[in-house]
């Protein structure tokens, strides 16, 4: 098994000191058969014969005897290119999944697990494993069944169509339906299907034989394939809601969204998982819950994705308006007494610094998206949030600017957070952050 790790952007060799050609061939048909691959899966490895580049995309590919971990870009985690660099960076790469996704993993130990060097499937496996192994201890969520069954002795109520009718000719049974306590629940097979799949995926002895414990555990339940999964009829409510980060991480193992699993084919002797994050819909999704986190205690509302306006509407030929197009999602939009104060947008970029560029390297689309935002949510006050990186020459607002439109004020302002900082200090910095722009009187 050869597996390697580079950053996004970097590039890994096919011959000598990287994969094979055979080896390099495995990964780009899993990039080209997943949904984030785009056209023959460019845009997530990109074949120059002699080597593989990847793109903004973080996680793991997977083929038959290889794997490539792909991590973020984080200059202040260390070099990349040393075993304790990859672990720090497998670890925030961990904690922004567990924010963005609501794992509830247990960063801690996963910690110490990313210093052994693992692979980001390895410890996603492992925190599945140890977190499903404490609530099985704790007790299987049950449910009423309704069966049926034919039995010597009358158990429950008695059918009596049946009765009278199939069995009309064996007076030694009695139809009887019944109902009984049962773990065979829909969100059961899920944790057991997902223990299966599991099983084949992990490399750690400790691991698999945990997976093996958990398989002899959930016994009772009934072995359904990834595919016929009745995801439909899982509801989290009171009586089972600590299960509900499991969920999350089964989903994670089992389903194709952006920001789940690709199985290689549908076979159940399946080459590898190829689990992969877009990082820019990723720091998106982290900095949305932080920020939801730091401002809900000053009585301040966040919504992610939300707004759903439309920019346009056509003109019928009689002057009344037609179709909307054109709808925009801005990624926060924060929210005081109904009123909307500021409208954040984030970007996975490398801004540079204000010596080498006046424009730090904003894209003017950015810049346009923004001014569209202002009109469309009637916000004053508009923020592009970008990663820190060292060359800056500060963290928080960069800078400040006036949108050049006759009779109004609204600002944007240009920022950064540093996502290397552990999660109380970013969720310290992000509310300091909006809370200064929030109160930035207009005029």
């Amino acid at each position: 098994m050869t597996h390697l790790s580079i950053l996004e952007w970097d590039r890994v060799a096919v011959g000598e000191g990287g994969f094979s050609r055979r080896q390099a061939d495995q990964l780009l048909a899993a990039t080209r058969s997943h949904p984030l691959g785009g056209a023959e899966g460019t845009n997530i490895l990109i074949d120059h014969h002699r080597w593989l580049r990847s793109q903004q995309v973080v996680g793991v590919v997977a083929g038959e005897g290889c794997s490539l971990e792909i991590l973020p870009k984080i200059d202040q985690l260390g070099d990349a290119g040393s075993s304790e660099g990859r672990a720090g960076l497998r670890h925030r790469l961990v904690q922004m999944l567990d924010v963005a996704l609501g794992l509830e993993i247990n960063l801690g130990r996963d910690a110490a697990m990313a210093r052994q060097d693992e692979t980001l499937l390895d410890i996603l496996i492992r925190a599945f494993a140890d977190q499903l192994t404490n609530e099985v201890r704790r007790g299987l969520p049950r449910q009423y069944l309704r069966c049926e069954e034919d039995l010597p002795t009358l158990r429950g109520r008695l059918d009596v169509t049946r009765q009278f009718t199939t069995l009309a000719v064996r007076p030694d049974r009695l139809a009887c339906q019944f109902d009984i306590l049962s773990p065979d629940t829909a969100l059961l097979q899920v944790m057991k299907s997902c223990v299966v799949f599991l099983a084949r995926q992990a490399r750690r002895a400790e691991t698999v034989r945990r997976l093996a414990e958990l398989r002899v555990v959930l016994a009772d339940v009934a072995d359904v394939h990834p595919h016929h999964l009745a995801w439909d009829k899982i509801a989290i409510d009171r009586s089972n809601r600590r299960w509900r980060s499991l969920l999350a991480l089964a989903r994670l193992f089992l389903l194709r969204d952006w920001q789940a699993t690709h199985r290689a084919n549908d076979r159940r002797d399946l080459a590898g998982v190829t689990l992969l994050f877009p990082m820019n819909d990723l720091f998106e999704a982290y900095v949305a819950a932080l920020l939801k986190k730091a401002l809900a205690p000053q009585g301040y509302e966040v919504v992610s994705q939300g707004g759903l306006r439309y920019c346009l509407n056509e003109i019928a030929p009689d002057g009344t308006l037609g179709r909307p197009l054109f709808r925009t999602k801005p990624d926060c939009i924060v929210r005081r007494d109904g009123r909307t104060v500021l409208v954040v947008d984030t970007k996975w970029k490398r801004l540079t610094a204000a010596r080498s560029d006046p424009k730090r390297g904003v894209s003017q689309a950015d810049v346009y998206q923004l001014m569209a935002y202002a009109r469309l949510y009637d916000s004053a006050r508009l923020m592009l949030l970008y990663p820190h990186n060292p060359d800056l020459e500060g963290e928080g607002a960069l800078a400040r600017h006036r949108l050049n439109v006759a009779g109004a004020d609204e600002r944007l302002t240009i920022a950064s957070i540093d996502i290397a900082a552990d999660r109380l200090k970013t969720v310290q910095s992000l509310r300091t952050l909006a809370l200064a722009e929030c109160s930035v009187p207009a005029g």
